[in-house]
């Protein structure tokens, strides 16, 4: 039972001058040492571990990050084994821990504590955001076709070297270390979005089904303050979505891409930037674009046609769909009217397929490049109906699917397949938006139900709350966590010390006050209808004066980022 622990587990050993980090290689000696006063990284040895050590199993290191009492450690705590892709492990990462190199913080002032404090929030609060995944001896962060077009001299680089920067998010973190390769063997890249892996039955045979999303770190953040294309041609909450089927040693995937246009395109050298860098990676691009064609939506979608018609690029293709319009009062078989107009350029993208000698057969050529307004939700149903297009193909190509069957008709498959495309929604629309996706309902039974709009009503409203008064704070977050703002240790000011005027505290109470009296008023009414009515309208004056003033001076009360570049929330 010990040697299994040891081989599930990374030691940390600890000292007042050291740590010691064991490698992630099961049978190595090697050991990682940092001086936690010179912060020097150096490959040791076991033997090199003191007795006197404090040992703890960590599940290995995220990386490190100077704040302002110093640098700290970052490590994964705990871990939660989601399945085997192609007889490799792929974990979860549950906990983490931060640790200081610095044994005192008696070297810092009261306001400096302070904002080390608000600094250490700030990375549990992304390290606390659900969907950390990685593998110690596999590359998550490529898609299966990336990887089967290498060289051999990319098969033999380390994870860190050949990791696709766009998904490893830990990146930042990790600097220091990827400065020294004979390092690389005690860390790995670690992705954020979801992933959910399945053995799944089909007339009696069983193949494993996978489905990966991989948000992007450039151009990473929240709802609103951070949108549409930045200088260098990166998307906003670009997201990577691959679907991986395994069965008899044949392996077949299929990509798609998902992002929110919101405001804030650059103007065309960018948009032609971002499309041209998603041609070289995905090949022929069709936009499908789902925002209204009417109301607050529309000027976006009718800028964003512009500009895609102004490319002149034969490899983007744009396709406008009004979701809310085409799907009104719980139309949502008309969905199919995108699907069937895609179709044919899907057939002619296809997918990618490998025998099971490692030969290829198929590549897949091009990918739907889906976005929404100001989340995943509209994207992430289409997204589902497409894949499971894809898989209908795959399915019958390897022989799991007879003549003329439908994916449809599998209920047992077809009910984990819907469970995961809707937990997927979940999972990136917590990252980004900070609640669950609407929707769900539609991706989880293929129907819209009464009780999907009462709970897409609750989650839109929660997202309110969020994205007006918490999310400055998770925009610093991230930003700080990816390496968007760098903390100088022993900084004597920093961005967080800016002090808002009594109203903007003390307002906001009072209206919850007012509002909360006017509901109990309400429910207990007095002992004559006039009493009740003057209480009523005494706490509803001044909810509604309250409200008033916080509405004229919006953009004072909401929660803005206090890092953020400003180009982020143009």
């Amino acid at each position: 039972m010990a040697s299994l622990f040891r081989k599930r587990h990374t030691g940390e050993h600890t000292t007042p001058e050291k740590f010691y980090i064991e490698a992630c290689d099961d049978g190595t000696n090697d050991v990682l040492a940092i001086d936690r006063v010179s912060t020097e990284m150096t490959l040791s040895g076991k033997k090199d571990i003191p007795p006197a050590a404090v040992t703890r199993p960590i599940c290995g290191i995220m990386g490190t990050i100077r704040l302002v009492a110093g640098v700290y450690l970052v490590v994964i705590t705990k871990k939660k084994k989601v399945g085997i892709l192609f007889g490799h492990n792929v974990w979860k990462a549950i906990d983490f821990d931060i640790i200081s190199y610095k044994k005192t913080m008696l070297h810092l002032t009261d306001d400096q504590m302070q904002d080390n404090k608000t600094f250490l929030s700030m990375i549990n609060n992304v390290l606390t955001t659900d969907g950390f995944y990685f593998a110690t001896d596999y590359d998550l962060t490529h898609t299966l076709q990336r990887l089967a077009n290498t060289s051999p001299d990319f098969q033999d680089m380390s994870l860190l070297e050949r990791a696709d920067q766009r998904f490893v998010w830990n990146g930042n973190l990790l600097r220091d270390l990827i400065a020294q390769p004979e390092l690389h063997k005690f860390a790995f890249p670690v992705i954020h979005g979801f992933i959910v892996m399945k053995s799944c039955c089909i007339n009696g045979k069983t193949f494993d089904w996978t489905l990966i999303s991989r948000r992007s770190c450039f151009r990473a953040g929240v709802r609103y303050y951070v949108r549409g294309i930045d200088s260098e041609g990166h998307a906003a909450n670009f997201v990577e979505t691959e679907q991986i089927i395994q069965y008899n040693g044949w392996k077949a995937s299929f990509v798609l891409a998902g992002l929110c246009p919101s405001s804030g395109h650059k103007g065309l050298p960018q948009f032609s930037q971002h499309f041209d860098s998603q041609n070289i990676l995905y090949g022929k691009q069709v936009v499908l674009n789902l925002v209204n064609q009417k109301g607050s939506e529309k000027p976006l979608e009718e800028a964003f046609a512009k500009l895609a018609a102004s490319l002149g690029n034969g490899m983007v293709k744009y396709v406008a769909f009004d979701f809310h319009k085409e799907c009104s009062r719980m139309r949502w078989d008309r969905l199919q009217i995108l699907v069937d107009s895609v179709s044919e350029m899907q057939d002619e993208y296809g997918y990618f397929l490998v025998d099971s000698d490692g030969k290829v057969l198929l590549q897949q050529d091009g990918t739907f490049r889906s976005n929404c307004m100001d989340c995943l939700d509209r994207t992430n149903v289409i997204q589902s109906l497409l894949a499971r297009r894809s898989l209908q193909s795959q399915l019958q190509r390897l022989g799991v699917l007879h003549v003329g069957q439908r994916i449809e008709e599998q209920a047992e498959f077809e009910k984990i397949y819907k469970n995961a495309w809707a937990d997927n929604a979940n999972a990136c629309a917590k990252q980004y938006a900070g609640t669950g996706a609407l929707k769900t309902d539609f991706t989880r039974t293929g129907k819209r139900t009464q009780w999907g709009l009462v709970m897409d009503g609750w989650n839109s409203l929660i997202r309110y709350y969020k994205n007006n008064f918490s999310d400055g704070f998770r925009q610093d977050s991230i930003d700080l966590f990816l390496g968007n703002y760098a903390v100088e240790e022993e900084e004597g000011s920093t961005p967080l010390r800016v002090q808002k005027d009594w109203k903007f505290l003390t307002l906001p109470i009072i209206m919850l006050v007012a509002f909360s009296m006017c509901i109990i008023c309400l429910l207990m009414a007095g002992d004559t209808w006039t009493e009740t009515l003057a209480y009523v309208l005494f706490w509803g004056t001044a909810s509604a004066c309250t409200a008033t003033v916080i509405l004229f001076n919006g953009h004072d009360f909401v929660d803005a980022p206090k890092l953020v570049q400003k180009e982020k929330m143009d």
